[in-house]
């Protein structure tokens, strides 16, 4: 690491493979790099998506329509390699142009509507079902405040904290510093909120809590960043007590599964076609 300050010239250049663990993927422009349509399943809703936290916001959803019995929600999730660059692809980009995942295609509609961003499949599955948001104008205000709190709050968790403590080539004190005290801050923000709160907004369990769930109780579980220890997880107890909870729900469990390419071989699922898949088609049955 170099004692020397460093700076910023009049204008930024751009150094091919500067950004540590995902140097490859990472790069100052947008738009396609290769040409590559994406696979169409039996089912009306496409999901192009990698078990990370924001992909499995939307497998934890779609799973839990299902469990509720909305056979319309029934889906194909195909994977997409990120570390492989195949959300660079013409197919993929024209869903989300943004580049990231999770995205999803509904061709129940005519034409066809695509949804990107997680917090939006969110609340489009949401609505498009009546299903995890609340009716009630005050209740479903306060979903979508804890909703919106996620997607603004977690860049700080994943790309703040996440990177400098986790993937960042060298490890600096000062951006480790100034992202833990700022997770720690969120986590106490939650801390609070859930201990008068069974869940994000109240005593429903909405999409608040599927948004939220995957990087917050994620982090106080040790899943993500191996960071547990570090922000001293152990003393948020209502997070701790909630994620518990999220944790034992089938859906929950299923939805991690998806898009899944790390851990036990039992639960990576990483094409999700059929409800038989998740009995016959996990990465230790083939």
């Amino acid at each position: 690491m170099s004692d020397t300050p460093y700076t910023p010239p009049r204008v930024w250049k751009w150094e091919p493979g500067n950004g540590g663990k995902f140097a490859n993927i990472n790069r100052p422009i947008a738009g396609p790099t290769h040409d590559k349509p994406l696979p169409v399943g039996k089912h009306p809703l496409q999901l192009y998506s990698l078990a990370t936290p924001n992909g499995v916001k939307v497998t934890v959803m779609l799973e839990e329509l299902l469990e509720k019995g909305i056979e319309a929600a029934e889906y194909d999730a195909h994977l997409i390699k990120i570390g492989d660059g195949d959300q660079f692809g013409s197919g993929f980009v024209e869903v989300n142009p943004n580049s990231k995942i999770p995205a999803l295609m509904d061709h129940s509609t005519n034409p066809p509507q695509r949804v990107f961003e997680s917090g939006a499949i969110l609340l489009y599955l949401a609505e498009k079902f009546s299903a995890f948001l609340p009716s009630d104008p005050a209740k479903r205000t306060e979903c979508l405040s804890w909703l919106f709190w996620q997607m603004g709050s977690a860049p700080i968790l994943g790309g703040g904290f996440g990177h400098f403590y986790a993937y960042a080539p060298e490890k600096y004190q000062y951006p480790i510093d100034r992202y833990t005290m700022e997770v720690k801050r969120q986590l106490d923000v939650l801390d609070r909120h859930l201990a008068d709160n069974r869940y994000m907004a109240g005593d429903d369990y909405t999409i608040a809590d599927m948004a939220i769930h995957p990087w917050y109780g994620a982090l106080v579980k040790n899943r993500v960043y191996e960071a547990a220890e570090f922000l001293e997880a152990h003393t948020y107890q209502n997070v701790i007590r909630w994620a518990d909870e999220l944790d034992a729900r089938p859906a929950v469990q299923r939805g991690r599964m998806v898009n899944r390419t790390f851990g036990e071989p039992s639960e990576q699922l990483h094409e999700r076609h059929d409800a038989s898949d998740f009995e016959l088609k996990t990465q230790d049955k083939l």
